[in-house]
């Protein structure tokens, strides 16, 4: 069976961890299909937005047990290659194991259906944003397997929910529910019962067909890069970034389309 799925429909990629007899629990194969499927997704014009979601009754239970059990038992991991970057492009920060997923140029929507623990939070802090079912939780069990935070989970959760809330959910190992989630800036969104699914496609259908691809893309770095940036910097960022959306097919496709009053046609050029 296949780690991860892939399909597409009306310009939304849903890209799916597969293996719901272990609640989704990470794998390298999973780690290899991840990136593939990513790929694929980056790489088809007709994709505009990405889903990323577990199969069954989980998100992604963390590392499988089994994988951690033979690295304790071999004392450690051996020197693994060095990961190609995504985006050649991309600043350095976004070139890492897990971090390169800011460096999709399509907005990923992690749509976390139950338990992200461990590596499923991580993979998921990584993502553009967090639609919850109102049953899921984050969690993390690395200090009480003597382990720390892994893949830049320290620098993105800070970000997201603050310095003394991100020590307290990597210190305690405690459940972080959808509700507190929300709350404190994990979660962008929360849905009730089965909905999630329904919403978190609604959202990115949304964006397929309503927004420009190009401006999709531009914003999307802008807003990674500024969180490793100056004011002075992004501004540099933003002015030259403006002066070459003025130019483009899809600016004037967007003011045409407001002009005429009808659907917009973007081809993100």
């Amino acid at each position: 069976m296949d780690e991860v799925l892939y399909a597409v429909e009306a310009g939304v990629a849903t890209v799916t961890l597969n293996r719901p007899d272990k609640l989704n629990a990470w794998t390298g194969a999973m780690a290899a299909g991840l990136r593939a499927a990513m790929e694929r997704a980056e790489a088809d014009a007709a994709v505009r937005a990405i889903v990323l979601t577990g199969a069954g009754r989980g998100f992604c239970a963390g590392a499988d047990m089994g994988l951690l059990q033979e690295v304790g038992e071999a004392g450690g991991l051996s020197e693994a290659p060095a990961l190609a970057p995504f985006d050649p492009t991309a600043r350095a920060d976004f070139q890492h194991a897990q971090t390169w997923l800011a460096a999709v140029g399509k907005p990923v929507i992690a749509a976390i259906n139950g338990p992200a623990a461990g590596m499923g939070l991580c993979i998921s802090l990584f993502c553009d944003m967090r639609f919850m079912a109102a049953d899921a939780f984050f969690t993390s069990a690395l200090s009480r397997r003597g382990l720390i935070a892994e893949h830049g989970t320290s620098w993105m959760l800070a970000r997201l929910a603050g310095h003394s809330r991100a020590l307290d959910i990597m210190l305690s190992s405690r459940r972080v529910g959808a509700e507190e989630a929300l709350r404190i800036g994990l979660a962008d969104r929360v849905f009730e019962g089965g909905e999630l699914m329904a919403g978190v496609t609604a959202y990115a259908r949304d964006l397929a067909e309503n927004v420009s691809p190009r401006s999709t893309r531009v914003i999307k770095r802008q807003l990674w890069n500024a969180l490793v940036q100056g004011l002075e910097e992004a501004m540099a960022d933003a002015d030259r970034e403006m002066a070459e959306s003025l130019k483009s097919e899809d600016f004037r496709e967007g003011v045409a389309s407001f002009v005429e009053r009808r659907a917009v046609r973007f081809t993100g050029v």
